[in-house]
């Protein structure tokens, strides 16, 4: 059984886990990101896959990394929070730890963790939606990670849904993610509150009677105990990823669509508006097959398990359906 080491670089912390072929966490260690330092960052990374290394017999390392990742899976072109451009991080791990090291954008690495062995495992064309903070994703079709001719493909938070809408820190106005995340919810909220006070008191209670202090976490405990303005929000929030995705269904006819990311902890109070506003404004949609919505399943390690899973197909040449693995192409053993 092949391990290898998958870890996922957040702006808060770095996790790193030892994976085996099952997509199986034998042993995670993590510390705070020093998100200011790009070189104490790659040193972090570098003691975790030191410190993994020492106690398993590890092949390979995938790190998945917030932001645009070259073609040649090593170097970080732009990570706005990590403050890397152009950086050669994959070659600077390898260097450090002797281990080769595979690196992947973070959404495309949740997105690969989900199609292999969550939610996604019975489809063929799958797209898997990350709802946090922004909105990021990843696209599997037949087994292959969708990477674009340049490795950005899929960010689909900054599709327009909105011409001369909200500014996004991406530097356009209307972005997706302005209207259909995390923060997007808590802000919801927060208008509502202002807006009418007696409507969202249950929220204002919540939050110390504040509008400013209402948080994603006091609005979908409230929207879990039957809020009425709790649930609003999650209507608006939901039919605005559903939107987006009849938008993605143009494009890739998928058969199935994932929702992870730390938003789809509400679980069907996001799952059902957007499935519901998805159909609704699906191109053609009382002629044509309707692909289903799932939430997904592995949870908050499954950037670990999808970037150590993709260094062992991309570095060990070791693929799922018992092929190797050529630039990304699946190729018979023989």
């Amino acid at each position: 059984m092949a391990l290898t080491i998958g870890i996922d670089v957040g702006g808060t912390k770095i996790a790193a886990g030892v994976v085996d072929t099952d997509g199986v966490i034998h042993r995670m260690v993590r510390r705070d990101t020093p998100s200011h330092d790009a070189r104490g960052v790659e040193n972090a990374i570098a003691e975790l896959v030191r410190e993994l290394a020492d106690t398993h017999p590890v092949q390979a390392v995938g790190i998945g990394a917030a932001g645009f990742v070259a073609a040649d899976l090593s170097t970080v072109l732009f990570a706005p929070n990590l403050a890397w451009r152009n950086e050669p991080l994959g070659e600077v791990v390898q260097a450090s730890c002797g281990l080769p090291t595979v690196v992947e954008n973070d959404a495309n690495a949740a997105a690969w963790g989900e199609a292999r062995f969550g939610a996604g495992r019975t489809g063929q064309t799958v797209v898997v939606l990350t709802v946090g903070t922004g909105i990021g994703g990843g696209i599997v079709v037949d087994g292959v990670l969708h990477r674009g001719k340049f490795g950005v493909a899929a960010e689909f938070g900054h599709l327009n849904v909105e011409p001369h809408g909200r500014r996004c820190g991406c530097g356009n106005h209307g972005c997706w993610e302005r209207y259909a995340s995390g923060r997007a919810l808590v802000r919801e909220a927060q208008d509502l509150a202002n807006v009418s006070p007696g409507f969202a008191a249950d929220l204002l209670a919540r939050a110390g009677g504040r509008a400013d202090a209402i948080t994603g976490l006091h609005i979908t405990a409230a929207a879990q105990e039957g809020d009425p303005a709790a649930l609003e929000c999650f209507r608006v929030i939901g039919s605005w990823l559903g939107h987006g995705m009849a938008d993605i269904a143009a494009f890739f006819d998928p058969d199935l669509f994932i929702i992870g990311g730390g938003v789809c902890e509400a679980g069907e109070l996001l799952r059902g508006p957007a499935a519901a506003a998805f159909e609704n404004r699906l191109t053609g949609r009382a002629h044509r097959p309707v692909a289903e919505v799932r939430l997904a399943e592995l949870g908050a390690n499954v950037g670990i398990v999808g970037a150590a899973d993709l260094a062992r197909e991309r570095v060990l040449g070791l693929a799922h359906n018992g092929s190797r693995v050529s630039g990304g192409v699946q190729c018979p053993i023989g």
